[in-house]
């Protein structure tokens, strides 16, 4: 049987009790009290301000050589160094809530993996004169670090429920490390291929994200509009997905022009869409209300952009497959980006879901700027000298309107007066 409203409210309740049962003795400065807050303020700052140096490295304005091979840095730093923040500031905050007892990562030991975030961030612009062995020793060891911080309860539950994003977790490091080792000449693996191999991993890594936040998020919407219904994030739909995207992924670093890759594509797209069917629910249109149609268009995003790479090499005069893969990086992970720190900040600060103008018209943002960055830009050659900027700058909005309107949550206590 489903849950009902009344036994959500429950286990809310039983949950905050929970985390104020086990939160860690001792007062603490209120950016260090939780994980969330110090990555999830760092990260749209970080955004902006990476955009910004991209923008003007771009425009031959910052006098940067990037050892020679800036487009794989590029697309390096916007997967590693940017999601890192992210995953670290979402796993820390989800496994006190997921494992009753488990005492949240505060303080010192936080305080350390941003620094050597930050650090990670400062190599990697400074790169040119500190060289790519710096880079790797100061990016390489913080997830590896994560994992081992919070394998514990995941390993001592009998049912291993969240096995699998300590499992992701630990390949996204080996990827990274894969990278490094193949950018130093240890293996004669091409980065490109390595990092376009990551993508498929992120992705995965945005299913089983969507799997849990949508669960809390939709839950909460109802409960919160006293809507007599529950959602529930069914997984073999999204097991199928995943196996999906890992069948492709797999495939395309093995076989590249294999034709064979049009139809994985197109698989992935079905399976993908096929995860939609649980936002529809006999109580409510819940896909189309705020805070949930952005969770929805994500998954949009993710099966269009492997549709139409399928299309690229059904059709290889096409020739766009590294502008539709912007539908996976801009679209699905910057949607994921944004609706991850809209949420958390609303729930995890003690507060309901406030209505606000700016969430629907961030995610419609970014979806224009996907749109125009992986779709038009293509197709219409006339707009590319000025498109690239434009979409870059659309995108960028939402991550800037965030800080202004809620990163003020992240810098003050709970609402609702429990710790953290």
């Amino acid at each position: 049987m489903e849950p009902t409203n009344s036994k959500l409210v429950s286990t809310k309740k039983l949950t905050n009790e929970a985390v104020e049962w086990a939160y860690p003795q001792g007062k603490y400065p209120i950016l260090l009290a939780y994980g969330f807050r110090p990555f999830f303020l760092l990260t749209p700052i970080y955004l902006t301000i990476s955009i910004l140096l991209w923008g003007l490295f771009w425009s031959g304005l910052l006098p940067l050589s990037f050892l020679e091979n800036p487009l794989e840095w590029h697309l390096y730093e916007m997967l590693f160094g940017v999601t890192s923040a992210m995953m670290i500031g979402f796993i820390l905050t989800a496994i006190p809530e997921l494992y009753e007892g488990e005492k949240p990562i505060v303080g010192n030991t936080l305080l350390g993996l941003i620094s050597l975030w930050v650090l990670g961030r400062v190599s990697f612009w400074f790169m040119d004169w500190l060289g790519v062995y710096m880079v790797a020793i100061t990016n390489i060891p913080l997830i590896i670090w994560v994992v081992f911080l919070v394998a514990k309860p995941i390993l001592q539950d009998p049912l291993k429920r969240q096995l699998s994003l300590a499992i992701l977790f630990l390949v996204i490091s080996a990827m990274q490390i894969w990278f490094f080792v193949a950018k130093i000449g240890w293996l004669a693996s091409e980065p490109m291929a390595i990092l376009k191999a990551s993508v498929g991993v992120f992705m995965v890594l945005v299913l089983l994200a969507a799997r849990r936040i949508n669960m809390e998020a939709v839950n909460h919407w109802l409960e919160q509009n006293k809507i007599d219904d529950s959602y529930m994030a069914r997984p073999p739909r999204y097991n199928v997905a995943i196996l999906s995207v890992a069948l492709y992924t797999i495939i395309e670093f093995l076989y590249p022009n294999n034709s064979a890759l049009s139809w994985l594509a197109f698989a992935v797209m079905a399976a993908v869409l096929n995860t939609l069917n649980d936002f529809f629910l006999d109580e409510d249109p819940v896909f189309i209300r705020p805070f949930i149609w952005p969770l929805f268009t994500m998954l949009v995003m993710m099966s269009l952009g492997y549709g139409l790479i399928g299309w690229d090499y059904l059709v290889p005069e096409v020739y766009a497959i590294n502008h539709f893969r912007h539908l996976l990086t801009l679209g699905s992970l910057g949607m994921a980006y944004f609706m991850v720190l809209v949420i958390v900040s609303h729930l995890h600060t003690g507060r309901d879901f406030i209505p606000s103008n700016w969430i629907g018209f961030g995610a419609l943002l970014i979806l224009v700027a996907t749109i125009l960055r992986g779709i038009a830009i293509p197709f219409v050659g006339n707009i590319a000298s000025w498109g690239y900027m434009l979409s870059s700058i659309l995108w960028v909005l939402p991550f800037i309107g965030f800080l202004i309107i809620y990163g003020k949550w992240l810098q003050q206590p709970r609402a609702d007066g429990l710790p953290g």
